[in-house]
């Protein structure tokens, strides 16, 4: 088995792929190969195709990371054979048959839903007076409001996207799990790691994870690296 080198790193929804600076700067130093998708969140069909091109143009196997609704993605795009190994962050992990929508359907209780103002124009954005506190409590101040001014609008075609083949089926899952997430509660991060069957690493820290705690996101993908590795060996 090669050596795991390509980390493909997938954002979520109301963000774009800036937001994995973090993440990317510290595998980089550590010497993988880094490559941040910039998907359009307008379907999940257009996102997975897009992530599909990035894992196409990979010279090897690779360990395809998912923030958010970005766990939507790699699930489907996941299944392309490049893919040694999935990572989810604090992200939705749909078995066959089910979206982002259907995941969401039911709040967990006692648990308040995230603050997603109505659809415009097929679109879904957050209330920038809530922004961080639901989306980036543990982020410093001037970022997290740069990160509610800057929101990319979530196509509701996108949270209606059905997976159909779910690759945490067929390949290793790790899944981060984030204890003070205000956007997917504790409770249903659990619920879908243990289904998917993922190595599960839990952290104290906001649904931006990613941007806070850039060093805890990174540990992850290495593990999944290397787990993959040893499992192939």
């Amino acid at each position: 088995m090669p050596k795991i080198n390509n980390i493909v790193l997938v954002h979520g929804g109301f963000v774009d792929g800036a937001g994995w600076r973090g993440v990317y700067d510290i595998l980089k130093k550590a010497g993988f190969n880094v490559s941040v998708v910039q998907n359009s969140t307008e379907s999940l069909a257009g996102d997975v195709a897009t992530t599909r091109e990035v894992i196409d143009a990979q010279d090897g196997p690779v360990i395809l990371v998912g923030h958010s609704y970005g766990g939507a993605v790699i699930t489907e795009a996941g299944t392309d054979p490049k893919v040694s190994g999935l990572v989810y962050v604090t992200a939705f992990a749909p078995d066959k048959g089910e979206s982002v929508n259907s995941l969401i359907a039911n709040p967990v209780p006692g648990y308040d839903p995230p603050p997603i103002l109505p659809p415009a124009d097929g679109h879904l954005m957050l209330d920038k007076a809530k922004f961080a506190k639901a989306f980036a409590a543990d982020v410093d101040p001037e970022t997290a409001g740069f990160m509610a001014d800057a929101q990319v609008p979530w196509g509701v075609d996108a949270l209606a996207g059905v997976v159909t083949e779910p690759a945490w089926k067929s390949k290793p899952s790790w899944y981060l799990q984030v204890r003070d997430d205000k956007m997917i509660p504790p409770p249903a991060q659990e619920f879908m790691s243990k289904r998917a069957g993922a190595t599960v690493v839990e952290v104290p820290g906001s649904h931006a994870i990613y941007v806070s705690n850039p060093a805890a996101v990174a540990d992850v993908v290495r593990q999944a690296a290397s787990g993959v590795e040893m499992a192939q060996a």
